[in-house]
């Protein structure tokens, strides 16, 4: 199983400000970027920001050395930031289940 946290040389995992913001221009994707933190951890391969009333959340598509994963971070108007890793591979689980959500909203 992928385990993103296995490539990190130094960095905590609360240093974020490797997150881009996507520009609103769908035709553009970004050069992979080298996080920050003592050594390369991993790739930004693309990048969303959904903005939702007193919250902004971060989706981006990263790539390390143990593959390919999904960083999604979550900036509150008071400052504080969540984050939470997982696998590409699961991401159809994570779409299946909001979509599940959805009839009960």
């Amino acid at each position: 199983m992928f385990d993103p946290m296995s490539d990190l040389a130094g960095g905590g995992i609360g240093d974020d400000d490797d997150t881009t913001v996507a520009t609103d221009d769908a035709a553009s994707t970004p050069a992979p970027k080298k996080a920050s933190g003592g050594g390369k951890f991993a790739d930004e391969l693309h990048s969303v920001t959904i903005h939702a009333r007193q919250r902004t959340f971060y989706i981006d598509l990263k790539e390390s050395s143990n593959g390919k994963f999904f960083k999604v971070s979550e900036k509150s108007r008071g400052g504080q930031k969540t984050t939470i890793m997982f696998d590409s591979e699961d991401l159809d689980q994570f779409i299946k289940a909001f979509e599940e959500m959805k009839e009960y909203v």
